[in-house]
């Protein structure tokens, strides 16, 4: 991607019935690291994160608790869903509720626009539908119910009967885009991503799709429906548009249609389209009802939808319904963030579904972190510290072995950032590490703790360590999206602010670029940066 071109990435947009679980987080700190990258590589980068607040499940989870609808979502976000982007250490540019005025106005204006374009019309429906899913279910996503459901029909997904609703409803038409959708997903082949998340797509699509009901007349805790205020729109309709109001969709002009002097048209062309993120789970409503409810308004479709695997626990999905969920505190506590964030990304191939566990959690955590970068940041800025009074060295010549850590680097740089441009993240930190790796291998090969002992070897043991350092500097940019508070620390460790500025105004794409640390930079103490944990697992 050039630098300075428009990178704009949403997480789905959660749903609050209940606490955040690591899955939740997953998914977010997933899309904060993809965003951070392109900010630090200079692309003109905003991320989105939300929480989707209407619908049946939080009007009955909030009478249930004997509040308002609003009085519940209010209670739930600032309580759980603000909190946990500060524990995870989320740098969003945006963070959109659906019961803000500004996305409550613009859905209307939306729904509006495909209406007064002939896309929708008044009909009657009758399906079985999943409070939890705040979705009516085909054949396919139905089960028969065991145990106390036993005899009755089911959510797949859930486990939970299935209410029958007949309502007369608005439908989007839907089937009338089928072959428009196929024909972006032909031209397109990179729009759904993994490839096997597109094959599903594909043939579902193929399979034909039915029109769309987009209002429910049964509830009143959502957007009314602009020209029949007995309906609202239906939640999945009102979400998905959360990624076009954000930035501005539909505040194009000042209520008495003049141009507004401080647009969001100007921010809507700057931004748009975007990519999403999303579980698999959801796959469907991003990858076939939304581009078709954008082309139907005659906006341009996203540029992208990568659907991510399952955490799984025990071998099941993550789920409070089934006692699988796992607050990210939970880990956070014990371990931090960086190593939270570290973790899921690099031991999970993005794209697939990942196992959870404390004991590969707490291996990798010693052994990676501790053991392998920690320790690496540690020993190098002691021996600088205790060798050249804590002065970073001039290099002397190069040796054939000095010169494989900079291609090493180098080379990391280059397959890191392409596997970044594929939504890969696991491959670009296994890049990274191969840098971790080689100098802990140099480190030792090179002996400087022997080299201290000769006085004439001390221009050589300058170069060993100077390399060690630039090769630290080098991680700590290329790290900085995925660990943001470690490698900070590193930075400062390093002295490489007082001359190159913030850890995070370094170009990324170029961090391979050898010789960035300044000699003569004061290396500062550097504490564990993954401190040893005493945890039973």
């Amino acid at each position: 991607m050039p630098t300075g071109e428009s990178f704009y990435i949403t997480t789905p947009i959660y749903y609050p019935s209940d606490v955040p679980h690591i899955g939740h987080g997953y998914t977010t700190v997933a899309v904060d690291t993809l965003a951070r990258w392109h900010r630090q590589a200079g692309d003109d980068t905003w991320m989105l994160t939300g929480t989707d607040e209407h619908g049946q499940k939080m009007m009955r989870a909030a009478a249930a608790n004997g509040a308002t609808p609003q009085e519940w979502v209010d209670r739930l976000v600032g309580e759980s869903w603000f909190p946990v982007l500060n524990t995870l250490d989320v740098a969003n540019d945006d963070f959109i509720r659906t019961t803000q005025p500004r996305h409550e106005e613009r859905v209307k204006q939306f729904v509006q626009a495909i209406y007064d374009r002939g896309y929708i019309y008044a009909g009657e429906f009758e399906a079985l539908y999943c409070v939890g899913c705040e979705e009516f279910k085909t054949d396919s996503e139905i089960a028969l119910g065991t145990g106390p459901f036993e005899g009755l029909k089911v959510c797949a997904i859930h486990s939970k009967p299935l209410e029958l609703l007949k309502e007369k409803n608005y439908f989007f038409k839907l089937s009338e885009f089928q072959d428009k959708l196929l024909e972006l997903y032909k031209t397109q082949p990179d729009f759904i991503r993994p490839e096997s998340a597109r094959n599903e797509v594909v043939s579902f699509v193929k399979n034909g799709l039915k029109d769309l009901s987009i209002s429910r007349s049964t509830i009143d805790w959502g957007i009314t429906v602009p020209w029949d205020e007995s309906h609202v729109i239906y939640v999945w309709v009102d979400a998905l548009l959360n990624y076009a109001t954000a930035v501005g969709y539909g505040a194009a002009s000042s209520h008495d249609g003049s141009p507004s002097s401080n647009s969001g048209l100007d921010e809507f062309e700057r931004r748009w389209p975007a990519y999403h993120v999303v579980g698999k789970d959801i796959l469907r409503f991003h990858a076939v009802i939304w581009p078709a409810m954008l082309m139907a308004a005659g906006v341009d479709v996203p540029r992208g939808v990568y659907a991510h695997g399952w955490l799984l626990v025990g071998g099941e999905k993550m789920s409070k319904s089934k006692l699988t969920g796992i607050a990210p505190t939970e880990i956070t506590d014990v371990f931090g963030s960086d190593a939270y964030r570290y973790y899921f990304l690099s031991a999970i191939a993005f794209g697939q579904d990942g196992s959870f566990s404390w004991e590969d959690l707490s291996a990798r955590y010693q052994a990676e972190l501790a053991n392998g970068f920690g320790n690496l940041a540690s020993r190098t800025t002691a021996m600088i510290d205790r060798y050249f009074e804590g002065t970073v060295p001039p290099p002397a010549e190069y040796t054939e072995r000095d010169l494989r850590v900079q291609t090493v680097v180098a080379d990391a740089v280059t397959a890191a950032d392409a596997a970044i441009e594929r939504f890969r993240i696991d491959e670009a930190i296994a890049a990274i590490w191969t840098i971790v790796d080689d100098l802990n291998l140099y480190i030792t090969e090179n002996e400087p703790w022997a080299l201290a002992k000769d006085e004439a070897q001390r221009a050589r043991l300058g170069t060993v360590l100077y390399t060690a350092a630039e090769g630290l500097r080098a991680l700590a940019v290329l790290l900085s999206p995925v660990m943001p508070v470690a490698t900070q620390k590193l930075w400062v460790a390093l002295g490489a602010g007082d001359t190159l500025g913030h850890l995070t105004a370094q170009p990324i794409r170029e961090a391979g670029t050898w010789g960035g640390l300044r000699p003569g930079a004061t290396v500062n103490a550097l504490a564990p940066l993954f401190p040893r944990v005493e945890q039973s697992v």
